[in-house]
Order: structure tokens, then C-alpha cells, then sequence
């Protein structure tokens, strides 16, 4: 029998090993690394939020109500703080009610096992992240995917597949490895349609797209026709958890429903209060110019990536894919720009399939444009000595 020891080697010769990188002090656009300053490129501290004072005084403040909440949200750890988030979010969003959850794999799991059961149907874009598979498996309901953003195919699965149980459609609103977007104007027409309900995770666009930062569905002028809003409070809003905005119904039903949300301590204050004041920073004059540097930035390191040939595998937003193939070249490829001081991870399997390695640079507002032109610069003379431009 294979030693765990045994597969682990197996890993480390097919590049596939993984290990973890101690950031020291704040998460900011450049970050301490090994003792080293390094521009940090591969955040989802989309807005730069993270270290933002107005969330740190939030946070401080809350501490006062305590460090834990002390139980489940069902038991004795509802606090005044998770009513108050809830109805921020629900008014955020244009939905009845929200509902916090823990993390976003804690919320795809959690909704999508409550929403759907045996003799139900799924039907799943084949990027979808892995907590929305894991969440489908969880269910046991019929699991079909179509592929990625294949709209006729899915309306064909519509017709065929499914029974006469509940439809739940289920996607990302921005795909967190490809950085494009959902066709989200087409998927609320089929929902309807094909009696189906909606689902659209979008962790990686709350805050950050659409006018006011209402994200993918705001963007795509598509927020009335999504069903389940979920996302997550710990990228672009930096703090932590995540939430389901809805029907005052389809809340409630979570309540009773959703294990992850039934059985797990909730929230402490000090995350609470700061992800209140993320939302109403958001919802600002200042969110409004985060959010233009942010696409600002984006454009200008996509435009000179582009300009040296490399592959950035259609995105639309602020992540930027730059395709390698091989899971050798592209750690090679990380490490080398760690050399020059650029924190990028490499992304391989499981995360993508094999062959479609990438490195997954993330850009942030606060990055400047010195800094971004410089890290450009870095890409195409490691990529070129790679071979890979």
C-alpha cells in the first residue's frame, strides 16, 4: 500500500506539490516574504480593503461586544451585529433578506445541499469553483454540466434532463481562474424559461464590478433575475464569510436547512462590524474611485501583457490569467519573478486541468502604475527566457 509519505513524493515529481508562503505584517500591494519586500500580485484584496483604516477601526470596535459570539446563529449566537450585516447586505444587494454564512465554501455547500435533494437536477458551468461541485455532490441530486458558458448546451440539458423536481442553474459570476464573466442576461432567460431557479456565486465580483459595486449581475444588468445571490465578504470587501441575499422565503428556508449554517459557531463582532463598514465604504464616493483605479489598473497590465504575447486566456476583469501549459515551467515561471521581486502563484491541478497551467495574477486598486509597469516588464523577460512568449 501506498504511505502517504510515498504520495506525497509522487507529487513533488509531477510539480504538483503544494506548501505555504508566511506573509509578514499587513496584506497591502507589496507584502514582507522570506524577509524580502515583494509586490503582491496573485490577492483577492481587490480594493485594497484589507488593511483599510476604516475597517480596522470597525474591527477595533467591535472587539468591544467580545472576541467570540459564543454558539450557532440557532443556539445563543445571533448578536444584534448579524441582523444589522444582514440587512445591510439585503439592501445592497435588492433582495428581501441575506443570511452570513462562515466562508464561501461553507455557503455553496450549504445552499446548494438545502436547495436541492435526490430527484433533483443541477445544472453547473464546467469552471464552476470547487465548493459549488462539492455543494452538488453534497446534495445528491442529478449533476449536469455543460461547458463553460455554452449557453445552446445548456438550454439543450434543460429540455432532456431534470424530471419533474426542482432546476437549480448554478455558475460563477466571475470565473476565479479565467477571470471572464458569465453570461448572466442569457442564464435568467432559461431560468424562467425552464422553471429553474438561479444561483450565481459571485465572490470575485461583489464590490468590485457593476456601477455601484452591486457586482457581475449589476454589470450585466441581470440583478433582478438572479434568485440566489451569493458572495463572499473576504475578497474585494476584505474581511471574512460570505452571505446568500434572496427571497425572505428561500432565506428562511436556509435557516432550517442549511447544515453549514445550522451546525457552525457564527461570526465573531470584530468581522461583523468590519464587514459593515466595508459595504458602506463600497457604497461611496470612495468605493466608486476604488473601483475606477481598480479597472484602470487592470486595462494598463493586460494592455502591456498583451503587447508582449502572452495569453490571458479571454479575461474580462481584474484577474488576469497568463497562460503556461506545463505545471514544471509554470512554478519555474513563479519563482523566477519571486526572484525579481513579484509574488505570483502558479495555478495547477486540481485547480485547472492538466496542460492548462497558469500563472494568476490579481490586480488591485492600489497597485500604481509604476508598479505595474515594472511587473510587466519582469513577465516578459522571465517568459521570454522561458520560452513561454
Amino acid at each position: 500500500m501506498q504511505t502517504f509519505a510515498d504520495e506525497l513524493q509522487a507529487l513533488r515529481a509531477e510539480g504538483l506539490y503544494r506548501s505555504m508562503r508566511v506573509i509578514g505584517g499587513a496584506q497591502g500591494s507589496s507584502v514582507e516574504l522570506d524577509g524580502k519586500r515583494v509586490l503582491l500580485l496573485c490577492s483577492n484584496n481587490y480594493l485594497g480593503l484589507a488593511d483599510h483604516p476604516a475597517l480596522k477601526r470597525a474591527a477595533v470596535a467591535g472587539v468591544e461586544l467580545g472576541v467570540g459570539s459564543g454558539a450557532s446563529r440557532l443556539v445563543s449566537g445571533t448578536m444584534e451585529l448579524h441582523e444589522r450585516l444582514e440587512r445591510r447586505i439585503a439592501a445592497f444587494k435588492g433582495t428581501e433578506r441575506a443570511l452570513l454564512f462562515n466562508s464561501g465554501y461553507a455557503a455553496n455547500t450549504g445552499i446548494i445541499s438545502a436547495l436541492v435533494g435526490r430527484g433533483d437536477a443541477i445544472f453547473s458551468d464546467r469552471l464552476n469553483h470547487a465548493s459549488i461541485i462539492d455543494g452538488a455532490r453534497l446534495s445528491r441530486a442529478g449533476l449536469h454540466r455543460y461547458q463553460h458558458g455554452d449557453m445552446p448546451e445548456l438550454e439543450r440539458m434543460l429540455q432532456e434532463k431534470g424530471g419533474k423536481g426542482r432546476r437549480l442553474i448554478v455558475t460563477d459570476g466571475v470565473f476565479s481562474m479565467d477571470g471572464d464573466i458569465a453570461p448572466l442576461q442569457t442564464l435568467v432567460q432559461l431560468a424562467r424559461r425552464y422553471q429553474a431557479l438561479l444561483m450565481v456565486d459571485d465572490a470575485h465580483g461583489t464590490g468590485v464590478l457593476g456601477a455601484s459595486g452591486r457586482g457581475s449581475g449589476e454589470l450585466c444588468g441581470a440583478m433582478d433575475g438572479i434568485d440566489i445571490h451569493m458572495g463572499t465578504l473576504g475578497k474585494g470587501l476584505g474581511s471574512f464569510g460570505a452571505y446568500a441575499a434572496a427571497s425572505g422565503t428561500i432565506c428562511d428556508y436556509l435557516v432550517n436547512k442549511a447544515r453549514s449554517f445550522i451546525f457552525s459557531t457564527s461570526l465573531p463582532p470584530a468581522v461583523l462590524a468590519a464587514s459593515l463598514a466595508a459595504v458602506d465604504l463600497v457604497d461611496s464616493p470612495e468605493g466608486a474611485q476604488l473601483r475606477a483605479q481598480l479597472a484602470a489598473n487592470a486595462a494598463l497590465f493586460k494592455q502591456r501583457l498583451t503587447a508582449y504575447g502572452f495569453d490571458l486566456m479571454g479575461s474580462e476583469t481584474q484577474i488576469v490569467p497568463v497562460f503556461v501549459g506545463p505545471a514544471e515551467a509554470t512554478m519555474e515561471f513563479s519563482r523566477q519573478l519571486l526572484e525579481q521581486g513579484l509574488f505570483v502563484q502558479g495555478i495547477r491541478p486540481p485547480t485547472v486541468p492538466a496542460g492548462s497551467c497558469r500563472l494568476r495574477c490579481t490586480i488591485m486598486a492600489t497597485h500604481t502604475t509604476e508598479e505595474l509597469e515594472a511587473a510587466a516588464g519582469s513577465m516578459r523577460s522571465v517568459g521570454t527566457r522561458l520560452g513561454v512568449i
